[in-house]
């Protein structure tokens, strides 16, 4: 059984510390693209029918060393995730191929 697809979002705000907001995406209809406002600063979006997440360069101005730097942290931690989810999922299809090969001994029907 596949859980119900979901994003999730939380606020917290205490007295002495800057909000800090979370942003979970559980559904297979994320979707992410980028894009580029008239200026040509291009911006990442991570967005579902429920909320929508944007990362662009430094105080949304020209590209600095430090955003070259962030971009290729996301551009990393992408692809390991891409390979992860590329495991798991070939692990999950070897799994149901052996649930479905008849029993030694059994014959299909």
């Amino acid at each position: 059984m596949t859980p119900d697809a979901y994003t999730y979002l939380t606020i917290a705000i205490t007295s002495d510390e800057r909000p800090r907001v979370n942003v979970g995406f559980y559904t297979p209809g994320l979707r992410a693209d980028v894009r580029k406002l008239e200026s040509g600063r291009p911006y990442l979006v991570l967005e579902s029918d429920e909320a929508y997440v944007s990362v662009s360069t430094t105080g949304a101005g020209p590209a600095t060393a430090n955003d070259v730097e962030t971009a290729r942290r996301i551009f990393d931690a992408a692809a390991r995730y891409l390979a992860d989810c590329e495991r798991m999922h070939a692990e999950q299809v070897a799994d149901s191929d052996q649930l479905a090969l008849p029993v030694v001994g059994e014959t299909a029907a």
